[in-house]
């Protein structure tokens, strides 16, 4: 498995002395094909390995049989999660160039990481996700409530990440001078939502799009989609005329524009759902001056990354309800499962996720055609 040697090359081997027995890729590599073929836990991982051998002595050595349970834990507990998050860049280049587009950025919490015993918090990961080509391409965890913040694994993250012709998405919390800094010198552009965290420039932005002559001389664009009984309309308005605004963001002397600000906009939906109509607006900043339509495709593609990745990590990973709680292990066993969500994303043939993992656990021959995809 030449490319996974490629995408791993490097990744230092935190082991010592005799515990360096298995072959460091080779034991990653057991565990992401099982986790591509619906393996949850380290046990799993190991029950896996021996039940298909045979599989994996067609492209591995196995020179001292396959690992244990307890190797596959101690390596993913004492494995450094930034080196091994690393890896990304190189592992999605074997899954072909994604291309220039929108990179979506947002956090979750791993519900069941934490560790009472050790009084440890849960983890939280910050992904960033291509929304275009439907892969991860990278993820930074921390620990909720242990200094760092959702903001400062985010800055990480980016750093790590080649931005250029990128248009970056977030939430209002990612909404700040230096994180819209941080994104422009790596070359990308921001879309960031806005709300009461900078209140200047809400304030702001909501007057200037609430006065109705103002709307009338904007372009603006709309959307429209049924289902389920629901009736949701979009509408969008954008101004890149940004010369009226000034002023600080609060009593201090900090600036209200984020950096090479060049856009803001407005999203208005109305839900109409039994004989009910709800009305919501929801405001944003961006450096790229975009089109009314292209603004309401790429705030709507954000979201891609709730369903797209954390609805399957949840539903069809089970990754709520993992139980590794020690060191290391939560976060880089995170990103073995988005490792894995990866392949099974760009393999074919074009059926679910849940089904594709389910025939590659049941088939060996479907097994190899899933991996045999990465060559």
């Amino acid at each position: 498995m030449f490319w996974f040697e490629k995408a791993f090359e490097g990744l230092p081997d935190p082991r010592t002395g005799n515990a360096t027995r298995h072959d460091l890729l080779e034991l990653l590599t057991i565990a992401l094909t099982a986790t591509v073929c619906g393996a949850e836990s380290c046990s799993d991982f190991a029950d896996f390995a021996v039940d298909r051998e045979d599989l994996f002595r067609e492209f591995l050595r196995l020179e001292h049989g396959v690992p244990s349970h307890d190797t596959f834990s101690r390596v993913f507990r004492l494995l450094d999660p930034a080196a091994f998050s690393a890896c990304f860049g190189r592992f999605v280049e074997a899954l072909g160039a994604r291309g220039a587009g929108v990179i979506a950025i947002d956090g979750k919490t791993l519900r069941r990481s934490f560790d009472d015993a050790a009084r440890g918090n849960p983890l939280a990961v910050v992904t960033a996700f291509a929304t275009a080509s439907r892969l991860v391409v990278g993820q930074r965890g921390y620990r909720v409530g242990e200094g760092d913040s959702e903001i400062v694994a985010a800055r990480a993250l980016l750093e790590c990440l080649d931005l250029k012709g990128h248009l970056v998405t977030a939430d209002a919390l990612h909404c700040q001078e230096e994180t819209a800094r941080l994104i422009r010198e790596r070359g990308g552009d921001y879309l960031l939502r806005l709300k009461g965290n900078r209140p200047a420039l809400q304030g702001m932005v909501t007057e200037y799009f609430a006065d109705p002559e103002t709307l009338s001389g904007l372009p603006g664009a709309a959307t429209c989609d049924a289902g389920h009984g629901r009736i949701e309309t979009r509408r969008a308005w954008v101004s890149h005329d940004l010369g009226w605004m000034r002023g600080p963001k609060s009593a201090c002397s900090e600036p209200a524009l984020l950096p090479d600000m060049a856009f803001i906009g407005m999203i208005e939906t109305t839900v109409e759902h039994r004989g009910k109509a709800t009305v919501t607006r929801h405001y944003h900043v961006s450096s790229r001056p975009l089109a009314p339509a292209d603004y309401l495709q790429t705030a709507r593609a954000h979201w891609t990354i709730e369903n797209g990745v954390h609805w399957l990590l949840d539903v069809v990973f089970d990754e709520d309800r993992a139980r590794n709680r020690k060191d290391h292990g939560p976060e880089n066993l995170a990103t073995l499962r988005k490792l894995a969500l990866n392949i099974l994303q760009t393999a074919k043939p074009a059926i679910s996720i849940r089904r594709k993992r389910k025939r590659a656990g049941w088939s060996n021959d479907f097994a190899r055609s899933i991996l045999g995809q990465m060559r």
